[in-house]
Formats: C-alpha cells, structure tokens, sequence
C-alpha cells in the first residue's frame, strides 16, 4: 500500500505525521520515500544511514553543427520553446527543457543526440527497519518532478515493501501532483484555522476530485482555531482520521530534531490507530467498487 503524506501549506506538521506513522509501523519495513526534493528535512528525525547515491536529471538536446541546416524544425517541434533557431545559431535553454526527446526525433539530418543534465541526486540507506529515500534538488534548478519520478521509479516500483510512506512537498503543485499520482491513499495534514481550511480545500480538489484518489484528514494543533475545518469535513464526507492536541511538549521535541513518537512514546499506539484506520478507509473503498 502506498500512502502519500500531504497538505495544502506549508508548516502544518506534514513530516511529523509522515515520520511518526513511518516510526510507528516500523515493525512492517515500510519505505519511506522523502519527496520534498527541494526543501527534504525527513532524514532529521529518521537519522537514516545513507549508504547510497546518485545524480540524476533529464537528457537534453546537444547539436552537431557539422550535420545541422538550421531548419528550424526542432524549435517548431518543442512545446516548451527550450530550443530556437535564430539565423545560423541554435540556441539551446536547459532549465525550459522537459527532456521529452521530441527535437531529437525529429531531426531530418540526426544533428541532435541528447545529453544528461544533472538536475539533483537520489540518496538512500536505511533507519533501522525502514528503508529510506530522499531526493535532493540542485540549488537553481526550476523542476522538481522529474527528480521525484526517478526517486519513486528507483524505490517504488522495484520494491517489496507491505507499505510505503511517500512525503509530499506542501501546496498543490506539480511536484505535490507527481509524489500522489500512483498512491492508494492520500493522508491531508491540515490546521484548524481558516488557512488551513483554505489549502485543505485545494488539497482535496487535487486528490480526490483531479486524482480520483480517497483522502483522509489528520488535524494538527487541535483545539485552536476554530471548528471550519471539521464543518468542511461532515460536508464533503471526509473522515478525520486523528487529531493531535496543541502541545508545547511537541514543538520542544520538534525543534531539536526529536521525532514526535520518540520524544512522547504514548502516541506510537495513537499512529498504530491511524494506520489501521487507513487501511479501514482503503478497504472500504475497495469493497464499495
């Protein structure tokens, strides 16, 4: 099973729940996959050993000029205009570029062969019974996904894991799009304040209505704010799967690094809880179909 950990904004506690749940069911060697590829802070709390890396990136077109006749007719064939000709110059933009192949395929003359770019790295190892992995960007890069589709090729599809916990970057952005796209539930990390409530609502728009993929909520800092967020929730027929109270306890342990289920060890049955509530959730859905 393979459960995405997401919110609509940032700094509503999306790692806490995602390393905590990942703590939890360690006694099941899940993958945990850390897809917030620019800003990835997992590993703080997992304090995995990484034993493994890489670079990666997409290919991207390099020219000939010996061969090339400057038609023009890769440039009329990118979607992404990373590619010009201009007079008797080609002109070639890496960071528009999607790596798609399409100028090199359709070069009459074979003058473009394509080249790697290195975008970021993948690194993985191992925090005791979890498996881990986490792509790291490189800093000026524009794209994200094409790092997160190669961490989840590289770990996803070639693993034997029962459960796999992928990490969402915050927002409802393309790379929030690639880390869900796949997944068998999508766990919303939100806040009880019209904030929260704002980007929980895009959140679900993307998973559930773009995705078609079943969401279930988990409401941090639980007793301020107000009751919008669980209004929406009745409304729209989404369970809140767990509530995890406004503790300074929590923010102390957070703040130096300090996974919530190890700094307080009475709410590791409470993430038991809100796995098999998943797996309820899920197999629900499946039955319903």
């Amino acid at each position: 099973m393979i459960i995405c950990v997401a919110s609509g904004k940032g700094g509503t506690g999306k790692t806490t729940v995602a390393t905590s749940l990942a703590l939890s069911i360690a006694g099941q060697a899940p993958l945990f996959l850390d897809c917030d590829v620019e800003e990835p802070n997992a590993a703080l709390f997992l304090k995995p050993e990484l034993i493994d890396q890489e670079e990666v990136g997409i290919l991207i077109p390099e020219v000939d000029f010996d061969k090339c006749t400057y038609c023009g007719r890769c440039a009329v064939v990118c979607a992404w205009h990373a590619i010009a000709v201009v007079g008797r110059r080609v002109l070639v933009f890496p960071e528009l570029c999607h790596g798609c192949g399409s100028c090199t395929l359709s070069c009459p003359e074979g003058a473009i062969h394509e080249v790697l770019h290195v975008m970021g790295r993948l690194e993985s190892g191992r925090a005791g019974p979890i498996a881990f992995g986490h792509g790291i960007l490189n800093v000026g890069e524009a794209m994200a996904v094409p790092i997160i589709r190669q961490l989840k090729a590289k770990h996803v599809a070639n693993a034997n894991h029962s459960v796999a916990i992928l990490d969402a970057s915050p927002g409802t952005s393309c790379p929030v799009v690639e880390t869900m796209r796949g997944s068998d539930f999508v766990l919303l990390v939100t806040e009880p304040t019209p904030f929260g409530l704002h980007d929980l609502r895009l959140a679900v728009q993307v998973a559930r209505d773009e995705l078609g993929l079943p969401v279930g909520v988990v409401i941090n800092r639980d007793g301020m704010g107000d009751s919008g967020v669980d209004n929406y929730c009745a409304a729209e027929g989404i369970p809140i799967l767990m509530r995890i109270p406004l503790d300074r306890r929590i923010a102390r342990a957070i703040s130096g690094g300090e996974a919530l289920v190890e700094a307080l060890p009475e709410y590791r049955p409470r993430f038991v809880e809100l796995y098999e509530r998943i797996l309820a959730q899920f197999d629900s859905r499946k039955e319903a179909r």
